[in-house]
């Protein structure tokens, strides 16, 4: 009787490829990244490292107004990002819209903290205590007009400066937080 055949003897399996499912995805998912690609500004597109024909034909995609041949060049954008290298070019993209989501959020912050000072004193007394470097007889007169204006219904000029005031001083928080 012959001896069974050892692991090294056996034959190598198959390379699996991906099934055409999984390629019809990842076309998919490159036409979709060509898309948002195409709607980024020009200054935005050049903080990205793309190679030259695929810049070229995101140029050329902003340009068309057919919707038949715009949808050919997103094929063609997704063709190119076969090519390159989609995972840098993906984590690029994200890096480079994450930092505006992060801008959203404080500007969401700043207007949640503008109107909680406004509307309630121990919210102001708080943010005093825990900003100890600001003018707090500024903050407070101008929390005070802020709070008159929205009484009177008239133009939020005071509430305007106070958010200005406050995004650059949670800007500022928020870079040196970082930094660190």
């Amino acid at each position: 009787m012959p001896a069974a055949p050892t692991v090294s003897e056996l034959p190598a399996p198959p390379q699996e490829r991906p099934s055409k499912t999984q390629r019809k995805q990842q076309m998919h998912a490159r036409q979709g990244l060509g898309q948002k690609l195409v709607g980024l500004n020009i200054d935005q597109l050049a903080q990205l490292a793309l190679p030259e024909s695929l810049h070229e034909a995101i140029l050329l995609a902003q340009r068309i107004s057919g919707h038949e041949a715009r949808r050919r060049q997103l094929q063609y954008i997704g063709k190119l990002m076969r090519e390159a290298d989609f995972e840098a070019i993906r984590s690029a993209y994200d890096d480079l819209t994450g930092a505006s989501r992060q801008s959203v959020a404080l500007l969401h912050r700043c207007e949640r903290t503008r109107d909680q000072l406004i509307e309630q004193e121990q919210a102001l007394d708080a943010f005093v205590r825990d900003h100890a470097g600001i003018d707090a007889q500024w903050l407070r007169a101008k929390v005070r007009a802020a709070r008159q204006e929205r009484l009177a219904a008239r133009s939020p000029r005071h509430a305007r400066e106070l958010y200005q005031w406050l995004h650059a001083l949670l800007q500022a928080d928020a870079q040196a937080g970082g930094a660190t």
